[in-house]
C-alpha cells in the first residue's frame, strides 16, 4: 500500500519550473486517477480559443497576474485573476485563460471528464465578435486530443471565415492588445 504524505508545493514548482513554460506550460501536479484534475499552469502562454468545460473550474493565481476572458451573453470581457487571488467559474461559461505574464504560476482545478462528457472549444471574431467555429470533443488525454483540433481550425481558413461578417480569423496569433493584465 502507497503512503501518502503531503509535500512543498514551492519545492514541486522548482522541480518542474522547465514544464510550467511554453509549449508545455502545464502540469498536473498529481498523477493518480482521480475525480478532480489539479493542475499547474506557467506562463507566457495566450490563446484565441475559448474553452466550453462541463466541469466547474476554481483558479488560483500562485504567482504574477493572469487573465480570464469570458464569452457569454453576447459579449466578451476580462476578468483579471492578480497574483493570490482565487476565481471560481462555473461549468459551461466560455473561456479563455491568458497568461501574458513571464513566470506566472496558477494552480487550477476541475472535475475530471467521467465517459460521454464532451469539452467544447471555440473561436470568435476579432471583428464583429460572433461565433466563427466551435468543435467537441471527449477528450482521454489533454496533451493528444486537443492539438490536432487546434490544427484544423489554424490551417482550414474555411473553419477561420466568419459566417457573420465575413473577417478571417488570425488563427493562432492574437491580435495586439489582446489580453493586457
Amino acid at each position: 500500500m502507497t503512503q501518502r504524505a503531503a509535500f512543498n508545493f514551492e519545492d514541486w514548482i522548482r522541480r518542474h519550473q522547465h514544464l510550467l513554460k511554453p509549449p508545455v506550460a502545464n502540469k498536473h501536479l498529481f498523477d493518480e486517477q482521480s475525480d478532480m484534475v489539479v493542475m499547474v499552469v506557467g506562463g507566457p502562454n495566450q490563446r484565441v480559443d475559448f474553452h466550453d468545460d462541463p466541469a466547474e473550474e476554481f483558479f488560483y493565481q500562485y504567482a504574477g497576474d493572469m487573465l480570464l476572458k469570458i464569452a457569454e451573453n453576447g459579449e466578451i470581457y476580462d476578468i483579471p485573476i492578480r497574483e493570490g487571488e482565487v476565481f471560481f467559474l462555473p461549468a459551461h461559461v466560455r473561456h479563455s485563460p491568458q497568461r501574458p505574464v513571464v513566470d506566472s504560476i496558477g494552480l487550477v482545478v476541475e472535475g475530471a471528464r467521467h465517459s460521454g462528457m464532451k469539452d467544447g472549444f471555440e473561436w470568435f471574431c476579432f471583428d464583429c465578435g460572433q461565433l466563427v467555429h466551435r468543435v467537441e470533443v471527449e477528450i482521454k488525454d489533454i496533451v493528444a486530443d486537443l492539438p490536432p483540433l487546434f490544427d484544423a481550425f489554424y490551417e482550414n481558413e474555411s473553419h477561420r471565415c466568419c459566417p457573420h461578417c465575413g473577417a478571417i480569423h488570425p488563427g493562432q496569433e492574437p491580435p495586439a492588445g489582446w489580453a493586457v493584465v
